[in-house]
């Protein structure tokens, strides 16, 4: 199951990890976003003890949305050290993901 990540716990659980860490920016009423949900909890049983994965709602969470520029969803931005490494915007494949995941680790 993906991490939930919010405007409050974003500077803990995602700037100051020690492992990589995807965040996939999302709504509730996003077709693309809903069609990415299972593939981000996958990866999250995949990658468990590598690297975190979580979502953020920027309907709820509009304060990170906007620091990070997220004008389309889903985004998915990979997470190191506290600065972003790679960014994707729009639905993906499985695969292609876990290749850019691995390309970062």
């Amino acid at each position: 199951m993906s991490l939930k990540f919010t405007d409050s716990n974003f500077e803990k659980e995602v700037l100051q990890s020690d492992v990589l860490v995807l965040v996939d920016f999302y709504a509730d009423w996003c077709g693309p976003c809903r069609m990415m949900a299972p593939i981000i909890d996958e990866l999250a049983k995949d990658y468990e003890g590598k690297a975190k994965i979580g979502k953020i709602n920027v309907d709820q969470n509009g304060n990170t949305a906007s620091e990070y520029g997220v004008m389309s969803i889903p985004t998915l931005l990979l997470i190191k050290n506290g600065k972003v490494v790679d960014q994707i915007v729009g639905a993906v494949p499985k695969q292609h993901l876990a290749q850019r995941l691995d390309n970062a680790l």
